[in-house]
């Protein structure tokens, strides 16, 4: 059975269509767009007209190419700006009207649930104990704890993200020292007082995650972050963007990923891996499940 995940985020509109092969997912294709939802929305939490339009059009185009990869079921998320935006009704209707495909507006504890069985799902060698998923999106920021015996048994959300925090912070490019040390005083303030067993495996996801596998690879430890800091702290983005291949868009916003992923990291007393599954996987594992999958 072929399925495919539309994931409507703060930064991005990501579509993955896969099919089970072997109890894991074969991923046939995945694309994104950066939309930027978060940073559009107005004052009184509204999204634009505009950018309702060019969303719709978006999600127009990777439903037409899930159907045209022979999805049999399309579904659809949106997460924290959506969530957090006044007229949300708004963008999911005009998407239901033009697709026909009914968009779910995820709670955080479902996108940290859904995060943690995607990522799982795509270990190798899933230890027995706990694993924390860490899952940083443009707006929010959620930590999944569990096994895979059990599942999860317990999430945290915190209103912090790559996009938010780089629209607020970063306004040079390369940044300044002085807005990075701004911003680490923020992510540290948020989790100021946060405390979390300390797991077997910390598994990190998301775009600015997958971003940083290009950058300093799959393992994110202290010192392989400050050395990416570094990086882009003293680079232009489009000249990162030319060398790593990462986008210069997702290049601009990455110090704020990445300080978030590292504040979470020293907490946590763990080194964090690049997961290879994250949110979309583990839509289409739950829908796959509910088919009769590994029934």
């Amino acid at each position: 059975m072929i399925c495919a995940c539309i994931d409507i985020g703060s930064n991005t509109t990501r579509l993955l269509v896969a099919e089970p092969a072997d109890g894991r997912l074969r991923e046939l294709l995945s694309q994104r767009a950066f939309t930027r939802i978060g940073k559009g929305l107005q004052r009184d939490d509204r999204i634009p007209p505009k950018k309702i339009n060019e969303v719709v059009d978006v999600v127009a185009t990777q439903v037409r190419v899930a159907n045209e990869l022979g999805s049999e079921i399309i579904r659809a998320v949106a997460t924290a700006a959506i969530r957090e935006a006044a007229n949300q009704g708004e963008l999911t209707g005009a998407i239901a009207q033009r697709t026909g495909v009914e968009v779910a507006v995820l709670t955080d504890e479902e996108e940290a649930r859904l995060a943690f069985v995607g990522a799982t799902n795509a270990l190798d060698h899933p230890p027995h104990g706990d694993i924390a998923v860490i899952d940083v999106g443009g707006a929010s920021s959620e930590i999944a704890i569990g096994t895979i015996a059990r599942g999860v048994r317990a999430t945290s959300s915190f209103r912090i993200g790559s996009g938010m925090l780089a629209d607020a912070y970063l306004n040079d490019d390369p940044p300044t020292i002085e807005q990075l040390q701004q911003l680490r005083a923020h992510i540290e303030g948020t989790f100021e007082g946060f405390t979390l067993p300390k797991p077997e495996l910390a598994v990190a996801v998301g775009g600015s995650a997958s971003a940083l596998r290009r950058l300093v690879g799959t393992v994110l430890d202290h010192e392989s972050l400050e050395r990416g800091l570094r990086i882009l702290a003293t680079t232009p983005s489009e000249r990162v963007a030319r060398t790593s291949g990462i986008e210069a868009e997702r290049v601009r916003l990455l110090p704020a990923g990445m300080l978030i992923l590292e504040e979470i990291s020293d907490r946590l007393e763990r080194q964090l891996n690049v997961g290879r599954g994250g949110l979309r996987e583990g839509v289409i594992v739950d829908l796959l499940i509910a088919a009769g999958w590994g029934a």
